[in-house]
């Protein structure tokens, strides 16, 4: 599978990042005290072009929300009417990711990209559905190729509107009962792990139990196989939010703007952007490794490691909100720390 339709993402800028390790080589501390949070300072000027990197004031978390048709056969231990009170509560701000965005001052953006159910009644949600919900990936394709493509399309729309009125780190959030399972799935077809590999309990063991849960999976790896690029790919197995946030990152990347990729949805739909548009994934900070295992497989085939690790597996945004204090951190040291002081 390859990327079709999209540039590759523009280069990690060498000259910057060559120009941050030099100047934490010249800073007041032992070579590398710093650790890993050198490593990141230096990656963000390759992301941004810049050393030292500008440090991000203006934080953005867009959750993306759709439901599943492979809930039906059994994939979850919560109802599918579950996506759209969650979503209505994320519109009050009452969500986890709500309460983590406001600590880190971000504005949070809902995105009904694929409930089941109609939300048009609720003023704080962006309305950009394609379908209500997706078909069980346990029986055929989850939507069509058309679907996913404009999945796709509406979650790079909204990185690029939230990159133009000022967003200097984005942060992409799910919301689906039922999406570990597709997640699950992309997971294991684009890292070529098994599906007892890479299926989790997601939310709550569903009734029929961890093993029919893997067995769905199985079943969408399978037919994956025969997907023709990333896109076909989603057709085939993926969830509209899951679309929505590979468009995400591809802009994201494009526009040489900070990402932050959460749990084990958003590490499925990176798997999709790198595909869709290589290097995208290069560009991405791990903002922690959730508890669900596809994260794990997800990241080391990306070859990225976690900032944080927290057993966290809520989604919606939460640990890589979690983690940006310390993008924050990494890109205000490496810009305000002295120099080494000349010897007497």
């Amino acid at each position: 599978m390859s990327g079709v339709g999209f540039p590759p993402a523009p280069p990690l800028d060498a000259a910057a990042m060559a120009a941050a390790r030099r100047r934490w080589a010249s800073r007041a501390e032992p070579p590398g005290a710093l650790g890993r949070l050198e490593d990141l300072a230096v990656h963000l000027a390759g992301v941004t072009g810049r050393c030292p990197p500008p440090v991000p004031a203006s934080p953005a978390v867009a959750v993306f929300a759709g439901d599943h048709g492979v809930v039906a056969d059994g994939a979850s231990a919560w109802p599918q009417a579950v996506t759209a009170a969650m979503v209505e509560t994320m519109s009050a701000g009452g969500a986890a990711i709500c309460t983590l965005a406001d600590s880190i001052g971000a504005s949070v953006t809902v995105v009904d990209v694929g409930v089941a159910l109609p939300l048009e009644h609720l003023a704080n949600v962006r309305h950009e559905r394609v379908r209500p919900g997706t078909a069980s990936i346990a029986r055929g394709p989850a939507m069509t190729i058309a679907e996913a493509a404009d999945a796709v399309e509406a979650g790079g729309r909204i990185a690029g509107e939230l990159v133009e009125t000022g967003a200097d780190c984005l942060i992409g959030g799910d919301m689906g009962i039922g999406n570990t399972t597709a997640a699950a799935a992309i997971i294991g077809a684009a890292c070529d792990a098994p599906a007892e590999v890479v299926t989790g309990p997601g939310a709550g063991v569903p009734a029929a139990g961890s093993a029919h849960k893997q067995q769905l999976v199985a079943i969408a790896i399978d037919r994956a196989a025969d997907a023709a690029g990333p896109v076909e790919l989603l057709a085939q197995i993926g969830g509209l939010e899951i679309a929505a946030l590979a468009g995400f990152y591809v802009a994201a990347a494009g526009h040489r703007t900070l990402f932050i990729v959460d749990g084990a949805i958003a590490c499925a739909a990176l798997c999709v952007a790198d595909l869709l548009s290589p290097g995208t994934a290069g560009h991405a900070i791990a903002g922690h490794c959730s508890a669900e295992p596809a994260a794990a497989v997800a990241l080391d085939h990306l070859g990225l490691r976690p900032l944080l690790d927290l057993d966290l597996r809520l989604g919606e945004g939460t640990g890589a909100c979690l983690a940006f204090p310390l993008v924050r951190a990494a890109a205000a040291t490496l810009g305000q720390m002295a120099g080494l002081p000349e010897a007497p």
